[in-house]
C-alpha cells in the first residue's frame, strides 16, 4: 500500500511537556483519513509539523514520497493544500481578489480560479467582499485557497468547526467528492465524531499526545464491542434469570441489554429463558457508534 504520510516516532515537546507523543501515521494515498480527538489532544500540533510550520522534537514525517526537511519543504508543499485553524482573508477585498492574491504567491495561473470556485460552490459569491461571508462561506474560501495549487495532498483542520447544520452538510460533501473526483488524499481533524463517521475511510484516534487507534472506519466497527437487545413478555424474570447466570445485563425501557457473546452462548441462555416460562418477543445485536467506542478505548467522552 502507498501512504501520502508516513511518519516515525513524531514528537512534540513544550517546556517538557509532550504535546505529540512519538506517533505512526499512516495515510494512504486516496483516502479520507479522520484524525480524530478531543480538543487539546495534539491534532493540529501534529498537523502543523506535517506541513513544516513546527518542528518537531524528535521523528520524521514523509509527505508524498519524501522525507521533510529544510530543503524541500517548500517544493513539499507546492503539492499540498491546507486549511489550518481559521482561513486567512483580506476582508476589504472580493473572494476572486483574495484568489488572485494567492495565486501570484503559489505561482498558479489565474484560469484555476473558476475551477475552484465550481469545486466549492463559489461562482455566485465570488465578487462579494470576503469580510461579508459568512462563517460557512469564509471557511469555503479558505477551502478554494488551498485547492488552488491542485494538490495531492490536503490537510484540513476542524472544517466545519462553527458552521451551522446546512454548512456542516455542504462541507462534508465538499470533501467526500475530492478523492473519487479529483485524486487527492485528505486528512481531516475534528472532534466530531459523527462527522468522522460519515466522511472518512481510515481514521486515526489520538488521545493526549498518543495516538491510540489507526486503521479503517470499516475495521474500528467491526472490532467494537457490541450488545444485545432483547424484548420479553416478563422483563423482571429475564433479568433475575440472566443475573443468576452471571450474565452482566441493565434495564433499558422494556428490553434489556447485555454485552455480545458466541451464538452457541446466545443459544443457551435464550434456551433457559424459554425453559424459565420467559416469552422472547425479539432480540437484535447492537453496534457500537463511534462515541460509544471512544469511549471505551480513552474512558473519555466527547462531542457527537
Amino acid at each position: 500500500m502507498k501512504y501520502a504520510v508516513q511518519t516515525q516516532n513524531l514528537t512534540k515537546e513544550y517546556n517538557r511537556t509532550l504535546c505529540v507523543d512519538h506517533i505512526d501515521l499512516k495515510i494512504p494515498e486516496g483516502s479520507i483519513y479522520g484524525f480524530l480527538g478531543p480538543n487539546g489532544a495534539g491534532k493540529s500540533t501534529t498537523m502543523k509539523m506535517l506541513l513544516g510550520l513546527v518542528k518537531p522534537t524528535d521523528g520524521k514525517a514523509q509527505i508524498l514520497g519524501q522525507t521533510l526537511n529544510d530543503k524541500n519543504r517548500l517544493e513539499i508543499l507546492k503539492k499540498t493544500g491546507s486549511l489550518i485553524e481559521s482561513p486567512s482573508y483580506y476582508a476589504h477585498l472580493t473572494g476572486r481578489e483574495n484568489l488572485q492574491i494567492v495565486c501570484l504567491l503559489k505561482q498558479v495561473p489565474e484560469k484555476r480560479i473558476d475551477e475552484v470556485l465550481h469545486i466549492v460552490r463559489m461562482e455566485k459569491q465570488q465578487n462579494k467582499k470576503a469580510g461579508h461571508y459568512s462563517l460557512g462561506m469564509k471557511q469555503r474560501l479558505g477551502l478554494a485557497a488551498a485547492l488552488l495549487g491542485n494538490p495531492k495532498l490536503l490537510l484540513l483542520d476542524e472544517p466545519t468547526n462553527g458552521l451551522d447544520p446546512a454548512g456542516i452538510q455542504e462541507m462534508r460533501e465538499l470533501i467526500c467528492s475530492l478523492p473519487k473526483q479529483y485524486g487527492m488524499t485528505v486528512m481531516v481533524s475534528s472532534h466530531l465524531l459523527g462527522e468522522i463517521d460519515q466522511m472518512a475511510t481510515h481514521t486515526g484516534i489520538i488521545d493526549r499526545g498518543c495516538l491510540i487507534w489507526q486503521d479503517t472506519l470499516a475495521h474500528l466497527h467491526e472490532h467494537s464491542r457490541k450488545q444485545i437487545r432483547l424484548r420479553v413478555i416478563n422483563s423482571r424474570a429475564a433479568f433475575g434469570y440472566l443475573t443468576s447466570q452471571k450474565v452482566a445485563c441493565k434495564m433499558d425501557g422494556d428490553s434489556i441489554l447485555f454485552r455480545g457473546m458466541p451464538d452457541e452462548e446466545l443459544a443457551a441462555l435464550m434456551k433457559g429463558l424459554a425453559e424459565n416460562g420467559v416469552g422472547l418477543l425479539r432480540i437484535e445485536e447492537l453496534q457500537q457508534n463511534l462515541e460509544d467506542i471512544f469511549l471505551d478505548l480513552t474512558g473519555r467522552k466527547v462531542s457527537l
